[in-house]
C-alpha cells in the first residue's frame, strides 16, 4: 500500500515548543530525506555539478522512497550512482519504460535499487527502495549547465524546491500515475508526478543543506560575486551557503566579469578522431554510432555590435500580466511594476494590449478594442488599470495566450509577446501543443517573477518564440532586471543569424538554436563537428538597418566533457519541444541521441540495481518526502483540527493525499491520506490539493500579503492548542469522502493484516474530516472503530469494510454500495469491478497510455 507517512501512535510523537505551527518531534523520525549536498565548479561559463541526497530509513520494515526535487532547467544530468552498505551501484541510461522494469523486478526481488526520471526540464523524481531498516542510501547526481551570460555578468542558478502548479483540466478516472497530491487531469495527465506533498512553515528543518561553489574564472576579470537569496560565506573563490539555511527558493549566484567573442573545439574523448578513416566513420555513421552525430563540439561565443540610432521597426506589443493566487504579496507588486514599466518603453509608433488574466482575461477600460496607439493617454490608461490589479483566481494561462497570439497578426510590424509570471502551471505540455507553431511567429519574452520560479516552463516558451527569459527573484533586483527587459522588448540589433565554415566540417542539424543578438546578451551557440579540431566559423547577420554584419572567428582546441553534453541537452531539449507539439515520430531519436551521448531525457531514465537481495518480499512501507513550502508563500489558515504538514498543489480535481492529519483520537499526528481542513477554490470546480471547495483561493499566501475576501480565514498562529471544531456542513468534505470511496473500491484482496492497516488508516483520515465538520455524528463513530480495528483482534473486518463503504456511499450518493457485485467487496477477486487493480502491497501506477513514457 502506497502512503505517505505512516501512522504514529499516541506516545510516538510530541509537539516541538517552540518550532512552529505543526512541528513535530518523534522519536524514530518520519523523514526519509536527510541530507541535500550541491558540490559547483563554475569554470567560465559552464559549470559542472554533483547533487548528493542522503535517505535514511527510520523504521522497522523495508522503505521505498519517492523524493520530486528540482534541477536546473538547462542542466544536463550525465551520471548515477548509489551508495550503501559500503557497496557503489553505478546507474545505466535505459529507454524510460525499460528502466521502469528492472526498477520495480529488482524491487520485487528484494534488491536496493534507485531510479532518476524527468519530468518537466527542471523537475525530476527519485525513488529509492529497499533501503532496511536504519540504513543510509546515498545517491549522487552528476550534471552540466551552461551560464547565461548578460551586461557584464554570469549567473549560476540551482533550484532548491519544486514549487506548488495550478493544475487545470478534468480529473481522469483511472489510476494515478504518479505518488503526488494532484490527480491526474485531461490537460496534465501526469499531475500526480509534479505535486510532491508539501509542509506547512515552522515545521523543524526537515533536511540538512550544504551547498557549495568554486569559481575558477579561467582567465576573465572576475569583479564581483553576488548572492541574492541565500546568506553565503566566501574565500579564496568558494562560496559556501551558511548551515541551517532551507531548501525553499533557489540559490542564485552571480559573477560579474568581462566576456569576449570566442569559438572552442572539444573533441569528444577517445582515439583522434583525424586518425580514422573516412570509411570507418561512415560505417558508424551507417549503424547509428555515437560518431553518427560528430566527432567533438564546438562551442561559439559571438558579442553583439554596438548599439546604433537606426531607426526601428514598429512594434505590436501584447502584455500579458498574471495575476492568479499564487502572485499575491511581492510578486503582484513587482509584476505590476514591471508590466508598467514595459508599457512606458512603448512610442507614439507603437500599438499595444495589456490583458491581466487569472481564471477569466480582462482587459484596461476603453482599451479593449484589439490593439491600441501607445499615445500618452492609452498609456496612461493601461498603467492605472495594471496599478490597481490584485492576485486572486486560477492561472488559466492557455486562452490569454491563444487571444494575445490572435491581436499580433500583422507580418509587416514586429510582433512582440511578454508575459509576466511566476509560472507555476501544469499543463505545460498542453500549451506547447496548442500554441507552439503560432509562438515561432512572433518573438516571445517571458519575465518569470518567483523565489521558486518555473523556470523550465518559462525558458521553453522564449525559445520558441526567439525571445529572452528574465527571472526575478525578489524585489531588490527588479530595476536591474527592467532594464534587461527594456531591451528585449526593443528590436535585435542582429537578425536573419547563420553560420559558414571554413575548415570544420559542421554536423547539418547539430547546431543549436542561433537567435538574434540583443544589447548586452551575449551569443552562446553549441553545434558538432566531424573530424580534426580545427577550422573557422563565420557569423553572418542583418543589422537592424538592414544592411549585412559578420564575424569570423578561429577555433582553439580544448578539452573537457561539458561542452557535448551541454550541447547534448539543448538538442534534446528541442526535440522534446517539436515532439510536444505534435512531431510524434521524433521519439525514437529522442531515445536514441539521450542514450548514445549518456544524457537525461523524459524518455529514459538512469537506473541503478544492487545484486544483492536485502528485504525478501520487498519494501513494506513507502514514503513520499514533503517539501518545503516556497519562500515567500504562505498556507491558507486551516481550520481546527490543525495540520502539520498539507498537500499544496492547485488541481481541479479533488483527490490529493495529506502529509499528516489527526491521530485515532482526534490529536495531532504523522500520517493519513486526507487533508483534514481541506482547501479553497478559486475557480468552479477547482480545489486546493484536494481539498473542499469553498469561497477561497487555492494558492499560498505570500508572507505579508493582505487578507481580503479569498482569504477568509486567517493563518492559524504557532502551535497553540487547537480551537474548538467549527460546525460545518458535511457537504464541504464531500470530495474527500468521495475520494476514499474510490480508493476503498479499487482495494484488491490483501493479507489481514493489511485490510486492518488499511482501515485503522482510512478510520484516522475520516476522524480528521468529522472533527472538521464539527463531529458528524455517524461520521466519528464509524472512524473511531475503523482507527481501533488494528489493535483489537476480535474486529470483525469484512463488516467494518461494509460498513465503511455503506455510510460513505450514503454520505456521497457515490453509487452501489458494498453489496453490489466489485464494489470493494474485499473477497472479490476483481474490486470495483477493475481486475487487476494493484493491492495495498503494490505500487498504484496508470494503466493507460501515457505522454511521456510514463508506464
Amino acid at each position: 500500500m502506497t502512503v505517505q507517512i505512516t501512522s504514529l501512535k499516541p506516545g510516538e510523537y510530541a509537539p516541538a515548543p517552540g518550532a512552529g505551527l505543526g512541528a513535530l518531534r518523534t522519536g524514530k523520525g518520519n523523514l526519509p530525506l536527510e541530507s541535500v549536498g550541491v558540490e559547483a565548479s563554475i569554470t567560465a561559463l559552464t559549470c559542472g555539478v554533483e547533487v548528493t541526497q542522503g535517505f535514511r530509513n527510520p523504521y522497522d520494515v523495508p522503505l521505498e522512497a519517492t523524493y520530486i526535487f528540482p534541477l536546473p532547467d538547462r542542466a544536463a544530468v550525465t551520471a548515477f550512482r548509489m551508495e550503501a552498505d559500503d557497496r557503489v551501484v553505478e546507474g545505466e541510461l535505459k529507454e524510460r519504460g525499460q528502466a521502469r522494469q528492472d526498477y520495480d523486478r529488482a524491487i520485487a526481488r528484494g534488491q536496493r535499487a534507485a531510479i532518476a526520471e524527468e519530468e518537466r526540464p527542471d523537475v525530476f523524481t527519485m525513488r529509492v527502495g529497499n533501503i532496511v531498516p536504519g540504513e543510509r542510501v546515498t545517491v549522487r547526481l552528476t550534471l552540466s549547465q551552461p551560464l547565461p551570460y548578460e551586461d557584464g555578468a554570469a549567473t549560476f542558478r540551482f533550484p532548491l524546491v519544486v514549487a506548488p502548479r495550478y493544475i487545470p483540466g478534468a480529473p481522469l478516472d483511472d489510476l494515478s500515475a504518479g505518488d503526488g497530491v494532484a490527480a491526474d487531469t485531461d490537460a496534465v495527465p501526469d499531475a500526480s508526478r509534479v505535486t510532491p506533498p508539501v509542509l506547512l512553515p515552522g515545521f523543524p528543518n526537515p533536511v540538512r543543506l550544504s551547498l557549495t561553489a568554486r569559481v575558477d574564472p579561467a582567465g576573465l576579470d572576475l569583479t564581483e560575486m553576488r548572492s541574492s537569496l541565500h546568506v553565503v560565506t566566501e574565500e579564496e573563490g568558494v562560496v559556501r551557503v551558511r548551515p541551517g539555511e532551507r531548501l525553499d527558493r533557489d540559490f542564485v549566484l552571480r559573477l560579474a566579469f568581462a566576456a569576449s567573442s570566442a569559438l572552442t573545439l572539444v573533441p569528444d574523448p577517445g582515439e583522434n578522431p583525424g586518425e580514422r578513416s573516412a570509411q570507418a566513420r561512415g560505417s558508424e555513421e551507417g549503424a547509428g554510432g555515437r560518431e553518427a552525430d560528430g566527432d567533438g563540439t564546438f562551442v561559439l561565443t559571438v558579442l553583439p555590435p554596438p548599439e546604433t540610432e537606426a531607426r526601428r521597426r514598429p512594434r505590436d506589443v501584447a502584455l500579458l500580466l498574471d495575476r492568479s493566487g499564487s502572485m499575491t504579496g511581492w510578486k503582484m507588486v513587482a509584476a505590476r511594476r514591471a508590466a508598467a514599466r514595459i508599457v512606458d518603453t512603448l512610442t507614439s509608433a507603437d500599438r499595444f494590449a495589456v490583458l491581466s488574466f487569472d481564471s477569466v482575461v480582462e482587459r484596461p477600460e476603453d482599451l479593449d478594442a484589439g490593439l491600441v496607439p501607445a499615445t500618452d493617454r492609452n498609456r496612461y490608461r493601461a498603467v492605472e488599470h495594471l496599478a490597481r490589479l490584485e492576485a486572486r483566481g486560477g492561472t488559466e494561462m492557455l486562452q490569454p495566450m491563444e487571444q494575445a497570439l490572435d491581436l499580433l497578426d500583422d507580418p509587416g510590424r514586429e510582433r512582440v509577446l511578454v508575459l509576466v509570471t511566476d509560472g507555476q502551471v501544469g499543463n505545460e505540455d498542453q500549451m506547447l501543443e496548442r500554441l507552439g507553431r503560432r509562438l515561432a511567429a512572433v518573438r516571445v519574452h517571458t519575465v518569470g517573477i518567483d523565489r521558486a520560479v518555473n523556470a523550465g516552463f518559462l525558458g521553453r516558451l522564449a525559445g520558441l518564440g526567439a525571445g529572452r527569459c528574465e527571472l526575478v527573484e525578489s524585489e531588490d533586483r527588479l530595476d536591474e532586471a527592467m532594464e534587461h527587459i527594456h531591451r528585449r522588448i526593443g528590436s535585435p540589433l542582429v537578425t536573419g543569424l547563420s553560420l559558414k565554415a571554413d575548415g570544420l566540417e559542421v554536423v547539418p542539424g547539430g547546431v543549436t538554436h542561433l537567435g538574434s543578438l540583443y544589447p548586452g546578451v551575449p551569443l552562446t551557440v553549441y553545434g558538432r563537428f566531424r573530424g580534426a579540431a580545427r577550422g573557422a566559423l563565420t557569423v553572418h547577420g542583418l543589422r537592424e538597418d538592414g544592411g549585412p554584419w559578420e564575424q569570423r572567428l578561429d577555433g582553439t582546441p580544448a578539452q573537457g566533457e561539458a561542452p557535448r553534453a551541454i550541447w547534448a541537452r539543448a538538442h534534446l531539449r528541442r526535440l522534446e519541444d517539436r515532439y510536444a507539439v505534435g512531431e510524434h515520430t521524433l521519439e525514437q531519436e529522442i531515445i536514441a541521441t539521450s542514450l548514445r551521448h549518456g544524457v537525461l531525457c523524459r524518455f529514459t531514465a538512469f537506473v541503478a540495481v544492487d545484486t544483492r537481495v536485502v528485504a525478501e518480499g520487498g519494501p513494506g512501507h513507502r514514503v513520499v518526502q514533503p517539501v518545503e513550502i516556497p519562500s515567500g508563500w504562505e498556507a491558507p489558515g486551516l481550520a481546527a483540527p490543525m495540520a502539520a504538514a498539507a498537500p499544496m498543489a492547485f488541481t481541479t480535481a479533488a483527490a490529493a493525499p495529506a502529509v499528516f492529519s489527526a491521530d485515532r483520537d482526534g490529536r495531532l499526528m504523522a500520517g493519513g491520506s486526507g487533508t483534514p481542513a481541506g482547501g479553497d477554490a478559486a475557480v468552479p470546480g477547482a480545489t486546493f490539493g484536494g481539498g473542499p471547495a469553498s469561497p477561497g483561493g487555492p494558492f499560498p499566501v505570500p508572507s505579508g500579503a493582505p487578507r481580503g475576501p479569498m482569504f477568509a480565514r486567517p493563518a492559524s498562529p504557532r502551535m497553540a492548542p487547537p480551537a474548538p471544531p467549527v460546525p460545518h456542513s458535511v457537504d464541504l468534505v464531500r470530495p474527500q469522502l468521495a475520494d476514499e470511496l474510490a480508493r476503498l473500491r479499487a482495494q484488491g484482496p490483501m493479507p489481514e493484516a493489511d485490510r486492518r492497516r488499511y482501515l485503522a488508516d482510512l478510520g484516522s483520515r475520516l476522524s480528521a474530516l468529522a472533527a472538521y465538520v464539527g463531529g458528524e455524528n455517524e461520521l466519528t463513530a464509524t472512524a473511531r472503530e475503523l482507527a481501533a480495528c488494528e489493535t483489537a483482534p476480535e474486529a470483525d473486518i469484512d463488516a467494518l469494510w461494509r460498513r465503511a463503504v455503506d455510510l460513505l456511499t450514503a454520505l456521497t450518493g457515490g453509487g452501489p454500495s458494498s453489496g453490489a457485485p466489485g464494489a470493494g467487496d474485499p473477497s472479490s477477486g476483481a474490486p470495483g469491478g477493475r481486475p487487476g487493480t494493484p493491492g495495498p502491497g503494490d505500487r498504484p501506477r496508470a494503466q493507460r497510455p501515457s505522454f511521456w513514457k510514463r508506464s
